[in-house]
């Protein structure tokens, strides 16, 4: 016999045996649909939150000021500490950690118009990496630069929100805005992003300003002072590097303005690395959790259908006997079950992976909620789970395959299923 007669041969009595085909291929395809879905799930939420979490920036640290708790240097606890212009280059030069370490300023009281609508936004102003620190893309014109820093030009980069409200159905960029009747010009305007956290409200209702034309046009407001500021942006070389750096800028500004560098009310620092790795643990045990669901989801699967099988091939014991009985060699018969289980284990695992990966595509396309990407499918999971059940499914299809082709022809055709 060829193997293209074999293989006809096979398919004829998969045929006549199509509901037991078919149990076997919906057992091993609905495992395989279980698996993707759930790890396309999970892998979803996480790459989901973790954009959100990107966009309010780029492994940053804000460094607040406060009050002193503990005594140090002579001075009493209860103090308020306020970071001020010369501060900046000393953390810069003595955290060899840190990549940045920039000011910001920020007014909320500004009176802001353009020549087409009134409006109330947070002004902020800092240093130029500002824009790549805070992951503030640009959708027109361009972010301020040094030259505006170093020139303190009245220019302006309006978050999308923002430039909506002050320029509705218009091109805010080389238009003119307002702030306290300062006329700044507008440059550019923030790309629409979503955003789950913030200090100090969404960055899509801000007008953000070189930090020299900020501090000399809307100065630090009382209790502050003209070199005062209101936070600073500390970002590390690296994340391995995160707590040296963020241990080298509480010293240097705990020397700078004499507390104790232990005292972490004077300095609350809020960190994004920390939360983002805290956020990754919680993801990695979602992935072993979801992994150990999955595991004993295959389990189930593959019990199911090794139970199909089994019982498919010992009512097909007669069937082995007639093939003996005329010169069939036992490798020969083990050769056509064999086939079989294979042609049942690719044929449902192809239906399986197109159901998922296709679902998967069609949920896609649907509007998604916040903090969440969608279904992300992976080919390591679906690919692992058909090759289990599959394997399942041909040594399920061998084993009682291979005790039949050893007994006696007439032992076989004497024997009654289900007796």
């Amino acid at each position: 016999m060829t193997l293209r007669d074999l293989i006809l041969d096979v398919f004829r009595t998969l045929w006549s045996h199509k509901l037991r085909a078919f149990l076997t291929m919906f057992g091993i395809a609905w495992g395989i649909v279980s698996i993707v879905l759930m790890v396309a799930a999970g892998e979803g939420l996480r790459k989901g939150q973790e954009e959100q979490a990107r966009n309010l920036g780029k492994d940053v640290m804000i460094v607040f000021h406060g009050r002193t708790s503990l005594q140090a240097g002579g001075t009493h606890a209860g103090r308020m500490v306020h970071w001020e212009d010369p501060d900046v280059a000393v953390v810069q030069e003595e955290s060899p950690d840190c990549e940045y370490a920039i000011p910001e300023l920020e007014q909320d009281t500004v009176r802001i118009h353009s020549n087409y609508n009134n409006a109330a936004f947070t002004v902020t102003g800092s240093y130029p990496p500002f824009g790549y620190i805070r992951s503030l893309d640009v959708g027109q014109g361009r972010f301020y630069d040094w030259d505006d820093m170093r020139e303190a030009r009245r220019v302006a980069f309006l978050g999308s929100d923002a430039a909506k409200q002050l320029f509705p159905g218009r091109n805010p960029v080389g238009e003119s805005i307002y702030l306290n009747d300062f006329p700044y010009t507008v440059i550019g305007v923030m790309a629409k992003k979503k955003q789950d956290s913030s200090y100090d409200g969404w960055d899509v209702n801000k007008v953000f300003l070189p930090f020299a034309a900020m501090r000399r046009d809307f100065p630090d407001k009382p209790p502050g002072t003209d070199s005062t500021f209101d936070q600073l942006l500390v970002t590390p070389k690296s994340v391995e590097q995160h707590e040296a750096c963020k241990r080298e800028v509480r010293v240097a500004l705990a020397r700078m303005h004499r507390y104790d560098p232990n005292d972490k009310e004077a300095c609350p620092i809020w960190d994004t690395v920390q939360e983002a790795q805290a956020f990754k643990t919680m993801t990695d045990g979602m992935k072993f959790f979801l992994g150990a669901v999955g595991i004993v989801t295959l389990l189930l699967g593959g019990i199911g259908v090794m139970n199909v099988m089994l019982v498919a091939v010992r009512e097909r014991t007669r069937e082995i006997g007639v093939r003996k009985a005329i010169g069939a060699p036992a490798g020969t018969i083990l050769r056509q079950f064999f086939i079989e289980a294979l042609i049942i284990a690719l044929l449902s695992g192809g239906i399986g992976l197109g159901v998922a990966f296709g679902f998967c595509a069609l949920v896609n396309m649907l509007p998604m909620p916040d903090f969440f990407a969608g279904l992300v499918p992976s080919w390591s999971s679906g690919l692992t789970a058909a090759g289990l059940l599959g394997a399942i499914a041909v040594g399920a299809a061998l084993y009682p395959a291979r005790r039949a082709a050893s007994i006696d022809p007439i032992e076989a055709l004497r024997y009654e299923a289900g007796g």
